[in-house]
């Protein structure tokens, strides 16, 4: 059957797909939209397909908070090129899935792919942007914090966002936000020594060890003294890499711990999430 412009200009409007992939899919659907708009969104699933092996480098990346600053989430949603995570749109999208985490208490990818967004699944909705936008693109990351107060960073560009738990509510919210553009900027390992995994403990000594080992200066030193001198790289990791021992990036005078506990002696932070795209 014959497909009228103005037909093909209302589901291109109802769907962001193309000129030509609406009058097809309505050639295909004899006209009925809502067939037409099930072509498309399968067209985006064999489009997702086809593109799998791309590399979705670029994105977005959106923290939030609940309005009670009780929990906190992060949200990543990635594609190929700069120009589209740039784009008002796809930052919109992002936003709007990050709401629907938020609200609707997803704890997974899988649970936020479930999670209805604009009338449709976040799986489905993101096949679509697949089949509109011609590029790659996924949910790739997502994860949550709670407590007595979490605060949410995102570095201009939505390249980056942290989240910071606190242990009890902040009286001055700057504090807050200091801390997670302290995270956001020195991209700690953990909260404190105690906290650094003993996985990566174990990795980093015998990286540590194998370095001293290998030292010319080092050729006539004891085990014993290799050891020392590895233990001492580790501490230095833990000085550099741990937010409470890290110097304050706005006074290089202070430790983190140090403002902190000149800020309010009891306020502690409990945990933080962060994520930093790899471009």
């Amino acid at each position: 059957m014959a497909i009228s412009t103005a037909e093909v200009a209302k589901l291109r409007k109802m769907t962001g797909a193309g000129i030509t992939d609406c009058k097809k899919a309505l050639e295909e659907a004899n006209g009925d939209y809502e067939q037409a708009i099930a072509i498309i969104r399968k067209k985006g699933q064999l489009i997702a397909a086809k593109r799998a092996d791309r590399e979705a480098t670029e994105g977005c990346v959106i923290a939030k908070v609940t309005a009670d600053n009780a929990k906190g989430i992060i949200t990543v949603l990635s594609c190929e090129t700069d120009f589209v995570a740039k784009s008002p749109d796809f930052i919109k999208y992002t936003e709007d899935i990050a709401d629907a985490a938020l609200q609707g208490g997803a704890t997974s990818l899988d649970a936020v792919n479930e999670l209805t967004v604009n009338g449709i699944s976040v799986a489905e909705g993101v096949n679509e942007k697949k089949a509109v936008i011609g590029e790659k693109i996924d949910l790739t990351f997502f994860d949550t914090l709670e407590a007595a107060e979490v605060v949410a960073y995102i570095h201009p560009g939505n390249k980056l966002a942290c989240l910071v738990g606190f242990n009890k509510k902040l009286a001055d919210p700057q504090v807050g936000r200091n801390i997670a553009m302290q995270v956001a900027a020195m991209a700690p390992i953990a909260v404190n020594k105690e906290s650094v995994s003993a996985d990566f403990i174990a990795k980093e000594l015998e990286i540590a060890t194998d370095q001293a080992k290998n030292d010319p200066k080092n050729a006539n030193k004891s085990d014993d003294m290799i050891e020392m001198i590895a233990k001492g790289k580790l501490e230095k990791i833990f000085k550099e890499m741990t937010l409470l021992n890290q110097e304050f990036i706005k006074d290089g005078k202070l430790k983190v711990a140090d403002y902190l506990k000149a800020a309010d002696k009891d306020l502690q932070v409990t945990k933080f999430v962060r994520f930093a795209l790899s471009v």
